[in-house]
């Protein structure tokens, strides 16, 4: 009886289910936080969804011809053209060639949506507009492909193999053009040297790889649209050779665009948009398409969804390709592009740029070009000469209802001088569409001067004459400038407004810097209306201090403490902008608040309108009726590269605010931080980090097993191991790692000189050298110390995520155990009366000549066929089997040995089990090839000795060997290697995953040479077995020698290893002069046992060890 409960205790104190309190807290608070953020980012800070839905009737067309002859990847790809139902079911390639990419898993009928727009869209306005055709303006031939749903997003080689095909595409499309036979363009346009490509999510990547494959045909690609699309860094770095894709790939654009010299830029004439859908993408996250790192803002830029003027919503990964009102804006600027008068079929690429520019950007941005500087005057006004039409310097134009004069009236503003101090800037808002000139609507707006311009200059120059001066004799003439083409479309918002996408007029909106203004007199308002009728007007000349608050001194900690609290004057300008710089981080979100604005008399002309707006990337929210708003943005953001031009003091925050200046009273603006809200901002930019910092607690905790073990011969539970790590060594190494991270990437030459990398520095070969674009590679992926509390936060959640899984594999193995003890006959059960160490059936000695022949088919297979993914998967189902057997013999046995070689088997599985999600993806990829047929192998994923120490290992196991006790200096290799473990995977784990793989490879050859030190193991030996079927490990004496159990050498009960093998375990791993033998022990393991010291093998043979004068270990 006092042996029973002695043995209980221990038991209870060594079981593999035991949980400290320390454990227990902290996974409750674990489990509590990722509820929270799980909550915030499902129901907080969530953008509203707008898209409307569209409408095709596709036809597709297979392009048979496009087969092996043309290139190598014919049976697995396909090429389609695009013909929508009723309008262009012709075959024959008429127009301008555009490719549509899909993307990771991405199907080639997405392209529905924009062929059908684009053939509508023509069929119905372009065609019969004389003046576009004159200007080169053709229909879109629009192709794609069929990749057979491949996953880009996983595999680097398939990446390349996309391209190549492409390019092959590419020069196969532009011969159908040469072709009579398939070509029915007007002869007297040049043959297409170039094509339009369309790329989503991955397709974009794929699209930007093609102009870096040796096939590339130079200047075949000009322009590039991507949708989604991961540009900065790969969605997941789980394969070497798509992170080193995505290295070269964007190395060679940088370095590209860092040529002084157009003619030594092969990318010269090639312009990029990237176009993102914001946060209710959940696939990408929207801070990866940012193209701030690659390219200059004269080639191309990044803007989102919620910026495209008449879009002004959010869109999730799929929802991009089918919203109707964004496949609009997509097709007009593609076809403004084109002109198929040129061989590159498109406009230059200055132009090029212009138009997207019109097309995606609000027209607010700096970037944003004004027509006006660029016209000639084109109206001739005439007015009475009554001085009741010139507004008063500095008076603001206020008009509620337009027609009230009963005839057409114009209103004069007076330019101010150039030389105000502060500046001055020119804005006015209507809910009425500005004329342009020609049109007959309510209101049109007119940039004068005095006429004549010059001395004899004739009123015939002018193609529109405006006469307003009635029966008076005197009168005034102004040469004028139409201002419509500057027009920028704002979403109504009044009283009944709830989202900015909705399908109502916009408001029309005019800007302009006193600078653009420099050569005109008078803004003249004309106001068209002959009749009363509704409509309002509001023009002003405001200062620019009185318009735009800096909030300059504001630093981060003062706001996060206080907020920001504003009250705007009752006399105000219309437009107020109010700028935060500190506010860039895109971890955070905030909660804006604007007072109820009261209209003393009469109604208000409109509610509150606001802009949230960013300018690198470009992404601008709008929010109507405006008394609340959820504020957040794709700023600065973790593991981006830095952008090629040093972030300012304008990169912040920005919120611009149209109130009705006609209402006399003041309006309150607060903004604070939203702590839930921010939460959920997590998710997207730190997901992967799952998928490495779990190895950093792993590995500390097998350090830590492997120190225990080493020195007292006990092989502690993983939560016992992962208990002690949480009151050292984690916290400390967590703190310590991201510390020394932000030190070293704050010390980077980028930081130290800024000049360097100027805003004309990609012109002087200076890009690469100046710029460190991995310095934000390291840990938590952010050089902010602001963000520190990141660190614990992680690390509380990855260790929480480390106890559920090891909980979770104890379960299953239990359930396994307890499943597999009901298919035992009850005579083979194990008889532990005595509770010593007995023999095992579940581990009964397999044929070495069985395990030689599995292992070698296995190794050939991986050189040749199955990626050594696959293997890995095997090795870790195996494993669990077993930790299954291992568990059921320790829980019958009650042995401490046992018990010590569960604990081993279990917190291996739990170091496989997290490097497979690694390795998962690559074996989706293959399965999908197996699936379509395509049995080429992966180049890169057919390296044995990739594979090869943890099949040893997990081999190794299946006989129940445990491994031996390294008492010599040598037991620091095995600390090196898993605190080598532990630390890549928590400074370089997100941005390098792949490389885990073989880190772990390493610790298990290093585990595999302990466990050979000690075998019995010989090349004759093995040949003998091989020939005769006999059993290498079989024991050649029934007891052990000197070095037995209580040594702690590790010796095989009912073995002994040949002189050999037991020098060179005497003389590197368990030297048993150092180790002397307890008096009186044997080399069994004692009731007691719990030291567990002796048996490296849980043993099948007959044979049982001496049980007389067992002396207890204290």
């Amino acid at each position: 009886m006092p042996e029973s409960r002695t043995w209980r205790r221990r038991a209870r104190s060594r079981s593999p289910w035991t949980c400290s309190p320390l454990i227990l807290s902290t996974t409750v608070l674990a489990v509590l936080l990722v509820f929270a953020i799980a909550q915030s980012f499902v129901k907080r800070q969530l953008d509203p969804k707008g898209c409307r839905m569209s409408m095709m009737r596709p036809a597709f067309a297979k392009l048979v011809d496009f087969d092996t002859e043309h290139t190598r990847f014919a049976s697995k790809y396909s090429l389609y053209l695009y013909r929508e139902g009723g309008i262009d079911e012709d075959t024959m390639v008429k127009g301008v060639p555009v490719l549509f990419i899909p993307g990771n898993a991405g199907s080639y009928k997405q392209v529905r949506p924009l062929g059908a727009e684009a053939a509508q869209y023509f069929h119905d306005v372009v065609q019969h507009d004389t003046e576009a055709a004159g200007r080169g303006t053709r229909s879109l031939d629009f192709f794609t492909v069929d990749f057979n749903e491949d996953f880009t997003a996983f595999h680097g080689q398939t990446l390349l193999d996309q391209a190549e095909y492409l390019n092959e595409a590419v020069a196969y499309i532009l011969s159908l053009y040469h072709d009579p036979r398939h070509s029915a363009r007007d002869s007297s346009l040049p043959d297409p040297s170039s094509v339009i490509l369309v790329g989503h999510s991955m397709g974009g990547i794929v699209a930007r790889t093609m102009l870096i494959m040796p096939n590339y045909q130079a200047n075949s690609i000009n322009t590039i649209i991507t949708m989604s699309t991961p540009h900065a860094r790969p969605p997941v770095s789980f394969d070497a050779e798509l992170v080193q894709t995505y290295t070269k790939i964007n190395k060679y654009w940088r370095q590209a665009y860092s040529q002084k010299w157009a003619n030594n830029n092969p990318l010269w004439h090639v312009t990029l948009i990237s176009i993102a859908g914001g946060g209710l993408d959940t696939v990408v996250p929207s801070d990866y398409t940012s193209l701030s790192s690659l390219v200059p803002d004269t080639h191309g830029f990044t803007v989102f969804t919620s910026s495209v003027p008449d879009v002004w919503t959010g869109m999730d990964h799929l929802a991009i390709l089918w919203c109707d009102q964004f496949r609009k804006i997509i097709v007009r600027a593609l076809i403004e592009v084109v002109d198929a008068r040129r061989a590159s079929q498109t406009k230059p690429r200055a132009e090029r740029m212009r138009v997207f520019k019109k097309w995606f950007l609000t027209g607010m941005e700096s970037v944003a070009e004004r027509t006006l500087p660029q016209k000639e005057p084109t109206t001739l006004l005439t007015l009475e000469d009554n001085s009741n039409s010139i507004i008063s310097q500095g008076q603001r134009l206020s008009l509620r209802q337009l027609g009230s004069a009963g005839r057409p009236r114009a209103y004069l503003m007076p330019v101010p001088p150039q030389e105000t101090p502060g500046g001055k800037r020119f804005t006015l808002l209507s809910d009425q569409k500005l004329d342009a000139p020609g049109e007959n609507g309510k209101l049109e707006v007119l940039f004068c001067s005095v006429f004549p311009l010059h001395p004899g200059q004739s009123a015939t120059l002018f193609s529109m004459n405006m006469d307003l001066s009635g029966d008076s004799s005197g009168s005034t003439r102004l040469a004028c400038k139409n201002a419509a083409a500057d027009t920028i479309h704002l979403p109504a918002s009044t009283r009944l407004s709830q989202f900015a996408f909705e399908p109502t007029a916009p408001f029309s909106y005019l800007q302009y810097e006193l600078e653009d203004l420099a050569e005109h007199q008078f803004v003249a308002i004309v106001d068209k209306a002959a009749n009363p009728t509704p409509g309002w007007v509001i023009a002003e000349f405001s200062d620019n201090v009185d318009s735009i608050h800096w909030m300059n001194q504001l630093t981060l900690r003062q706001f996060l403490t206080n907020g920001l609290q504003l009250s705007l004057a009752t006399i105000r300008p219309m437009v107020t902008e109010i700028k935060i710089p500190v506010l860039q981080s895109s971890l955070l979100a905030y909660k804006l608040r604007i007072g109820t604005q009261s209209c003393g008399k009469g109604s208000e002309l409109f509610t509150p309108l606001l802009r949230q707006y960013i300018t690198d990337p470009f992404e601008s929210k709008f929010f109507v009726n405006v008394q609340e708003a959820n504020i957040n943005l794709h700023g600065v953001a973790p593991y981006i590269p830095p952008p090629l031009k040093p972030r300012t003091s304008v990169d912040g925050l920005s919120l611009q605010l149209w109130s009705d200046p006609t209402c006399d009273s003041a309006l309150d603006v607060s903004l604070q931080v939203d702590v839930l809200g921010s939460l959920g901002k997590l998710v997207m930019r730190y997901s992967t980090v799952f998928a490495a910092f779990p190895l950093f607690v792993v590995a500390l905790v097998l350090r830590k097993q492997f120190k225990v073990y080493d020195e007292r011969g006990i092989f502690i539970s993983f939560s016992e191991s992962l208990d002690q790590c949480l009151r050292g060594s984690l916290p400390v190494l967590f703190f310590g790692l991201y510390f020394i991270a932000l030190s070293v990437s704050r010390s980077s030459p980028a930081q130290t000189n800024p000049a360097s990398y100027g805003i004309m520095d990609w012109q002087k070969n200076g890009t690469e050298s100046a710029l460190d674009m991995t310095k934000n590679d390291l840990l938590m992926g952010s050089q902010d110390p602001f963000f520190w509390f990141l660190v614990p936060l992680t690390g509380l959640i990855t260790v929480g995520a480390c106890v559920l899984v090891n909980y979770a594999a104890l379960a299953l193995i239990h359930v396994f155990s307890t499943a597999y003890s009901l298919f035992v006959s009850a005579s083979v059960r194990i008889k532990n009366d005595d509770r010593r160490r007995s023999s095992s059936p579940a581990f009964a000695a397999i044929s070495p000549r069985r395990r030689v022949i599995t292992t070698a088919i296995l190794f050939l297979l991986v050189a040749t066929f199955i990626p050594y993914q696959f293997a890995y998967m095997v090795a870790c189902l195996v494993q669990i089997a077993t930790c299954t057997r291992a568990f059921r013999v320790a829980r019958e046995t009650r042995s401490g040995s046992h018990l010590n070689f569960y604990n081993y088997a279990h917190s291996v599985l739990i170091l496989m089990l997290w490097v497979l999600p690694i390795n998962l993806p690559i074996l989706v990829v293959w399965l999908h090839n197996l699936a379509v047929h395509w049995l080429t192998p992966f180049s890169s994923h057919h390296n044995v000795l990739s594979i090869m120490p943890l099949i040893l290992l997990v081999e190794t196991l299946t006989t129940g060997t445990m491994i031996p006790r390294v008492t010599t200096r040598f037991r620091y290799v095995t600390d090196g290697l898993l605190f080598l473990l532990a630390i890549y995977a928590d400074v370089y784990g997100v941005s390098y995953a792949y490389f885990l793989h073989q880190l772990v490879n390493f610790v298990a050859a290093w585990l595999v040479a302990i466990h050979f030190s000690t075998s019995s193991f010989s090349l004759s030996a093995l040949l003998h077995s091989l020939l005769e079927g006999s059993n290498i490990n079989a024991p050649l004496s029934s007891s052990s020698g000197a070095n037995g159990s209580g040594s702690g050498s590790g010796s095989a009960v009912g073995s002994s290893r040949s002189s050999a093998s037991g020098l060179f375990s005497a003389a590197f791993f368990s030297s048993s002069s150092n180790n002397p033998a307890q008096p009186g022990s044997s080399s069994g393991s004692s009731s007691g046992g719990g030291g567990g010291a002796g048996s490296n093998r849980i043993s099948n043979s007959s044979s049982s060890s001496s049980t007389s004068n067992v002396k207890k270990r204290p």
